[in-house]
């Protein structure tokens, strides 16, 4: 028997650029003390509060099926989250709760899309964009975004794009760059969308880490309510990656669909980790601020080092977990640039081309180790690159 080609064709096949990673994790199962500055995974884990209210949702009994489109205090209390961060008007009938921000985009998609529609995504992209939208029946292009326009989307470039496709999907701040998109973008990807029709698959899972200026989701925008999906997660906000819950906020139409679709697929989220999540949305800001500020100082640390020498540059990120360097002064690739600190240094990144076209040339850094370990990786990173040129 045969696999159907859906599935055989999800990742197009080739290499996905991650082998600098996979090597770094043998290298640490071999003893060697690498430094891993790959995954977007928080060096902390989810707070012992969280817990405590998980485990008493557990022990009080709510381990059986749980409401498929999520509980009614859940949905209620990320549908307030929305409303009172974007001014939109939006009730639980706005929302599905997901197994997390990956089956929330795959869903959205299958809303969003006929088998063969032309599905458009941003090059640098999340690893798993291309093989989300193919799963779902789309026919991915990829938008490429240029290093000297911040890796933010073009209009001309979108318009182009848009001609004949069905969606959109964007990501900010974003994943891999940190780059939070200006207003002026924003509004460009909304008068396209309005212009020739597209869904907008909005991936907002990063919208508490914002370290300069102002996170704006496409709802909010006029005329956009109607043609948005809003992909959102508890995995960065509050370290709760294991935990696997996110939703989808989108006209109530769809998002009754989308509850049809989650009764035929993953028939809900377990009741006692939704009580886990309502209460971590209902604890107060400084939950995510505990959760984020890690990432807050290393940018501070990341810039200092490299504003001290003049061979690596930094892209911009305004927010998320990551550094974009740009290492296209070394004379090498980004995955020639990793491989090479990963021998040399222990020290193990990103290669830009992981995530696409547009990043050749850079290195992504997470964030993600203690503060006395990132400055010294990010001094090794900026020496190893001056020593390329000797």
């Amino acid at each position: 028997m045969r696999t159907s080609d859906r599935l055989r064709n999800i990742t197009g096949g080739g290499s996905d650029g991650w082998d600098v990673f996979y090597r770094a994790r043998k290298m640490v199962a071999d003893g060697k003390n690498v430094i891993e500055l790959t995954i977007g995974e928080h060096d902390i884990r989810t707070h012992p509060v969280i817990l405590d209210a998980m485990h008493k949702a557990a022990t009080a009994g709510h381990t059986g099926y749980a409401m498929v489109p999520g509980t009614n205090d859940l949905r209620d209390t990320v549908a307030k989250r929305i409303q009172d961060r974007t001014g939109v008007q939006t009730t639980r009938d706005n929302i599905v709760i997901t197994p997390g921000g990956q089956s929330a985009l795959f869903s959205a998609h299958l809303a969003a899309l006929e088998t063969g529609d032309v599905a458009l995504y941003c090059d640098p992209y999340y690893a798993t964009y291309p093989g989300t939208l193919r799963g779902a029946g789309g026919v991915p292009i990829a938008i490429l975004c240029k290093p000297d326009r911040n890796f933010e989307p073009e209009y001309a470039d979108l318009k182009r794009a848009a001609k004949g496709a069905k969606s959109l999907l964007i990501n900010t701040p974003n994943n891999p760059t940190g780059v939070v998109y200006s207003l002026e973008t924003m509004q460009n990807i909304a008068k396209v969308a309005i212009e020739e029709d597209l869904w907008v698959i909005s991936d907002e899972v990063y919208d508490t880490q914002i370290w300069e200026g102002e996170h704006i989701s496409l709802r909010q925008l006029p005329k956009m309510e109607g043609r948005t999906l809003v992909v959102g997660s508890m995995s960065k906000s509050h370290a709760m990656t294991g935990s696997r819950v996110g939703w989808i906020c989108g006209p109530e139409d769809t998002i009754a669909d989308l509850i049809n679709l989650a009764t035929h697929t993953t028939y809900g989220v377990p009741g006692y980790i939704q009580d886990a999540a309502t209460f971590a949305l209902n604890a107060g800001e400084w939950l995510e601020q505990e959760v984020g500020n890690p990432f807050s100082r290393r940018r501070k640390i990341a810039q200092r080092i490299i504003g001290g020498q003049n061979i690596v540059r930094a892209i911009p990120n305004s927010g998320a977990m990551y550094q974009m360097l740009d290492i296209r002064a070394t004379g090498l690739s980004g995955e020639e640039f990793a491989n090479a600190l990963l021998d040399q240094e222990l020290i193990a990144v990103m290669p830009g081309e992981s995530f696409g076209n547009a990043a050749a040339g850079h290195i992504r850094v997470a964030m993600t180790v203690p503060d006395d370990a990132f400055e010294d990786a990010m001094e090794r990173l900026c020496s190893f690159a001056q020593s390329t040129l000797s």
